[in-house]
């Protein structure tokens, strides 16, 4: 499994998609009031190396566990939605809206996702300041599952989606 220094260092695409502004203290402090909850360090490490955008194709997926309801091999991870209040692209703070609109559980900050699935970070079981884990929720099914304890380890855990199609 990559260090989570490796995979800050590899991380991100090479696309200016969804990128936003670098990401200020202000920035964190403002989202983290709005969700009412304390948003992991190694989210905001890396975000501050790039706020939002897409994701390298080396890390653009993570594993579901065998036997996965649905048949589906993985959570696709190819862009991450940064902290902006930016109208040009989806941003974290919108998740309120995403949430309500898709009739997806709380409490929850999405990540990534398209309307019928997403990947957030579930402040269900540790409150809203403890370390969250990363689910993958289904809206279609009403679904979630967890697919890491915490966001490094979810991190250290991405590979390439190319890697499930042979």
């Amino acid at each position: 499994m990559a260090t989570l220094d490796q995979v800050m260092a590899s991380f991100w695409g090479d696309s200016d998609y969804g990128v936003f502004p670098p990401l200020t203290d202000e920035a964190i402090r403002e989202a983290e009031d709005r969700f009412g909850v304390t948003l992991p360090a190694s989210l905001v490490r890396l975000l501050r190396v790039q706020n939002g955008g897409t994701v390298a194709k080396q890390r653009n997926a993570f594993p579901f566990p065998p036997h996965t309801p649905g048949g589906d091999r993985y959570a696709p991870f190819d862009v991450v939605m940064g902290i902006s209040p930016a109208d040009a692209f989806v941003s974290m703070l919108d998740t309120p809206y995403l949430v309500a609109e898709w009739g997806l559980p709380t409490p929850i900050v999405l990540l990534a996702g398209n309307g019928h699935w997403w990947v957030g970070l579930d402040y269900r079981s540790c409150g809203p300041q403890g370390e969250p884990s990363v689910a993958f929720f289904d809206a279609d099914r009403e679904s979630s599952l967890t697919l890491a304890s915490d966001f490094e380890t979810f991190l250290q855990g991405l590979t390439a989606a190319e890697s499930f199609w042979r």
